[in-house]
């Protein structure tokens, strides 16, 4: 991570890293590599990504001149929020494993590990079952999400009709997001897959949303948080480490638990669902 004049964790990292404890330097590596994780995470959450207990994050935090995490995530806010690219994020990557086509691999496994305990913590299981409570009574379930997350929001949807669930697609960009908007209604909820900054078309959707009132599942690791507030549940599913490239494994694990936890909600209609698919599937075969 390149340090800078905004990049206060990073200079106080450097001068004090020798001095900490190793659960403590643990723990400091760890921040270091997940900043954007870092400002949607509890202690505790922390505490299981390091492999530590909860007070040695706050005795690191402590140790490294800061009053508590809320100072520290104040002091990442900055560096994680600096201009970045596609380009710069893979670079950064690269220059992790080097040519090294193993380590680039074990890489990907790390770092899809690492996501996956922090989903398997209390707290992220409960704000799933919330996410379930919030979406179960709609009548229909709208998917938010642009660029790769368009994909999922794809997969989620066939999902969702599986289940027997009506469901609309937001996953266009520009303009042309205004007519898919145009079809939001009362009694809808909104899934929202959006990370970073608050680009204008998550802040048209979340606004609509409030003003239709809807409510909103939100799956991020690092929204604008003036925008994430607006949200029912935040679900954290991180896009792995903080700028290197984007591995969207845990945000598919925290979808597929959030769908499946759907189904369980109205179980006779989602069998009913893949029975009638199993009969449509034959008529077209001709069996």
């Amino acid at each position: 991570m390149e340090t800078g004049i905004e990049d206060l964790f990073g200079q106080r990292l450097a001068i004090l890293g020798d001095s900490l404890s190793p659960a403590s330097r643990r723990v400091a590596r760890y921040i270091n590599a997940n900043r954007a994780a870092v400002l949607a995470s509890s202690a505790m959450d922390l505490a299981a990504g390091a492999g530590t207990s909860d007070a040695t994050v706050v005795r690191t935090v402590q140790a490294l001149g800061f009053a508590g995490l809320g100072a520290l995530k104040q002091a990442l806010l900055a560096s994680v929020e600096r201009p970045t690219t596609l380009a710069d994020d893979m670079r950064r990557t690269l220059g992790d494993v080097g040519e090294n086509t193993s380590r680039a691999v074990e890489l990907v496994f790390e770092a899809h590990e690492e996501a996956l305990a922090q989903l398997r913590q209390p707290d992220a299981r409960a704000r799933i079952i919330a996410a379930v409570s919030a979406l179960h009574p709609a009548s229909r379930i709208a998917i938010f999400g642009i660029g790769p997350s368009a994909a999922l929001a794809g997969y989620v949807a066939m999902l969702l009709s599986r289940a027997g669930r009506r469901s609309l697609n937001l996953t266009v960009t520009g303009a042309m997001l205004a007519d898919q908007l145009l079809d939001l209604r009362a009694g809808d909820a909104l899934l929202i897959l959006a990370y970073g900054r608050a680009y204008r078309e998550v802040v048209a959707v979340f606004a609509e949303a409030k003003h239709l009132d809807l409510p909103i599942v939100l799956v991020t690791d690092s929204l604008d948080p003036k925008l994430a507030r607006f949200a029912k549940v935040v679900l954290p599913a991180r896009r792995g480490r903080a700028e290197r490239v984007a591995l969207h494994g845990a945000t598919l694990v925290c979808l597929e638990a959030l769908v499946l936890g759907l189904a369980a909600a109205s179980k006779s209609t989602a069998v009913a669902t893949l029975e009638r698919l199993h009969r449509l599937r034959g008529a077209i075969r001709g069996g």
